[in-house]
């Protein structure tokens, strides 16, 4: 598995997997029934924000997107967002991304990584952001519509970058 910068080339292939999770209403907040071309800017986020995608040899297995998580006086810390197509689940791409992104984040300076919204009910992903040494700060409880849990919380999660 490579990671590399994804491309203006690569939203086609991202986003059937990205308008596949958003439909599922499980972990992402974003509008759903988006076009394609609506859909990009929510995702193919310009600069000072940097977008990868996790690639085999044959396709676009997930993508991450991260920069400053404010602007201003809070550009220190960063933030990022996954996906992994549902397709290739199990198979390390989520944590590949993840180490990815604490590294990029890491080498361009941020003082900490924030995530504002990790699902309290995406197990995988709380365990994963923990295993990667992320702390749950706190949930904001009722704060996500969740299509079959109905209103759950929200996390946010930490992990400090300096010393």
């Amino acid at each position: 598995m490579e990671i590399r910068e994804a491309t203006d080339a690569d939203w086609p292939l991202i986003y059937p997997f990205w308008a596949r999770i958003v439909a599922a209403g499980e972990t992402y907040a974003y509008p759903e029934n988006l076009s394609r071309e609506h859909a990009r800017p929510l995702w193919m986020e310009k600069p000072p924000s940097h977008v990868v995608v996790a690639v085999d040899s044959e396709r676009i297995l997930g993508s991450a997107k991260m920069g400053p998580n404010r602007p201003g006086r809070g550009a220190h810390i960063g933030t990022a967002s996954f996906m992994v197509d549902p397709d290739a689940s199990g198979r390390g791409v989520g944590r590949e991304l993840g180490n990815y992104v604490v590294g990029w984040l890491r080498e361009a300076g941020y003082h900490g990584i924030q995530f504002n919204a990790v699902v309290e009910t995406n197990a995988p992903a709380v365990r994963l952001w923990q295993a990667l040494g992320f702390e749950i700060l706190g949930t904001v409880p009722e704060s996500f519509q969740h299509r079959t849990n109905g209103l759950v919380g929200l996390h946010v999660m930490y992990k400090k970058l300096t010393n």
